[in-house]
């Protein structure tokens, strides 16, 4: 039996390989040609030491030195040790260069494009082979017949026979225009990745998903896995956007309800002459009962002064999330990510 290790590194580049049934992860690695920081190879240096984002496995032996108590209750182990007992994600405390590996680039072809609104498109591509990605995390696309790239996150779950994307369309975007204008079903595509730290982790306690507009696409990506996989925790997501022709993918999102027990969600729209219900930011539709007391996950995926917005509010309201994960994006720029725990 092998199981799957996502190594997500410093710089948002993931590799995912296959350890052997007894195999270590830092034996599989190098196997593979990805040389993770490592001197001892017998728990003595501490050099290897990563952290288990989520999965389970047998730490092995090591001295104190090495590996504190403290550091393995908080989920660092070190990858020389650790034996997969099931598919794992680990963050390595390292960049892919400094571990002489890089983002895998994929060849692909256009299956269509959908206008979602005024302001949003949609379009969904094959699924090339050998593609593993992690719910939450994005691609560098190229732009057809340039050299430039645009960072996009999935909407689609890992193991879709598509790959699906939600994106916002900026009048003179390079991306935009040549989906408004130029785009035809069987083109080529290139990108490179999977890349980022934002991505679902194990779920063991409630979670608080917060999107803004074109933020919702990891999400929804997200909710296909707790859909497939399942869930025993409630799930609840408040979506928000500026105007209300920018409210997309509500019907997704009903789907979703139906699908996945404990999941509920809520929209709202900034714009004061919106004919929507509710009106004003995310953290106004944000209820006492979805922050359980800070035993709660935190996802929030939206523009920088959203992101900065939310951290304040939270503060304000005297709760620290038990993690709070964020990604902040603006348009016709690379994606950046963040994680804050408690």
């Amino acid at each position: 039996m092998t199981h799957s290790i996502a190594l997500n590194f410093e710089d948002g580049v993931t590799r995912f390989i296959e350890a052997r049934a007894g195999e270590t992860v830092a034996d599989a690695s190098y196997r593979l040609g990805i040389n993770i920081p490592l001197d001892c190879r017998d728990g003595a240096c501490g050099t290897c030491k990563c952290r288990v984002e989520s999965g389970r496995y047998d730490g092995g032996s090591y001295i104190e030195d090495a590996l504190t108590e403290e550091e393995a209750a908080s989920g660092l182990a070190l990858a020389c040790q650790m034996r997969p007992e099931s598919d794992l994600v680990l963050a390595i405390l390292a960049s892919s260069a400094v571990c002489k590996t890089a983002g895998q680039s994929f060849a692909t072809v256009l299956r269509g494009v959908e206008r979602l609104s005024e302001t949003s498109i949609a379009f969904t591509l094959d699924a090339p082979a050998g593609l593993t990605f992690l719910p939450g995390q994005y691609v560098n696309l190229r732009v057809p017949g340039t050299d430039e790239r645009r960072s996009y996150s999935f909407s689609s779950a890992p193991g879709d026979a598509t790959l699906s994307f939600l994106v916002r369309d900026i009048p003179r975007g390079r991306m935009s225009t040549w989906l408004r204008e130029g785009a035809e079903p069987g083109t080529s595509m290139e990108f490179t990745g999977p890349a980022g730290s934002f991505y679902l982790r194990d779920v063991k306690r409630p979670l608080l998903f917060l999107a803004g507009g074109t933020g919702l696409a990891p999400f929804l990506s997200m909710l296909g896995k707790l859909a497939a996989a399942g869930t025993s925790q409630p799930v609840h997501l408040v979506y928000g956007v500026t105007n209300d022709l920018d409210l997309v993918g509500v019907a997704d999102l009903e789907a979703f309800a139906a699908r996945i027990p404990g999941f509920t969600f809520s929209t709202c729209v900034a714009a004061e002459d919106s004919a929507h219900p509710r009106k004003g930011y995310v953290t106004a539709h944000v209820q006492p009962l979805h922050l359980h007391g800070g035993e709660v996950d935190v996802y929030l995926c939206g523009p920088p002064p959203m992101v900065d917005a939310v951290r304040a509010w939270l503060a304000a309201q005297g709760v620290t999330p038990a993690n709070f994960h964020y990604e902040k994006f603006s348009p016709s720029a690379p994606t950046t990510t963040g994680r804050l725990a408690a």
